[in-house]
């Protein structure tokens, strides 16, 4: 099972348009509360169990394969780029790749935080806001 599954929300309603969407500042907040215990539960883990050990997902192996063959230059020890991941290119690229799992991972587009090297902890100046499968994809290759 997910570690992270017990802090998934529901799903959109149907015809929902996050492109027509109005920010409502109440429901940013709980977004963000939800990626900050998402970030802490995933520190508490990693305290206890050896990342290299840690399942994810269930198709951890799968998400592996496919990040390898649509990022053949990622480097799992090096620092991420946020400007390098976050432009026009970097996004369309992600966008892609997220996307398979769209019918295959809970909540795979939901706001997540990862941590911009596998030295860091999670701090202001380290920390990145993606999408969950975004942060699946970058913690399971490290």
């Amino acid at each position: 099972m997910d570690p992270l599954a017990k802090l998934s929300g529901a799903a959109p309603p149907p015809g929902f348009n996050a492109e027509q969407a109005v920010n409502m500042e109440e429901m940013e907040q709980q977004f963000a509360v939800k990626a900050v215990q998402q970030m802490q539960t995933y520190w508490s883990l990693l305290e206890t169990v050896k990342g290299s050990t840690l399942r994810l997902t269930k198709m951890d192996d799968d998400i592996y394969a496919h990040l390898t063959e649509a990022f053949p230059d990622f480097d799992p020890a090096a620092t991420i780029n946020e400007d390098e991941m976050k432009s026009k290119a970097g996004k369309e690229r992600w966008r892609a790749f997220m996307m398979a799992y769209e019918k295959k991972i809970d909540d795979y587009n939901f706001g997540t935080m990862v941590r911009d090297s596998p030295r860091a902890e999670y701090e202001e100046k380290t920390t990145i806001f993606v999408p969950r499968m975004q942060f699946y994809a970058i913690e399971i290759a490290r």
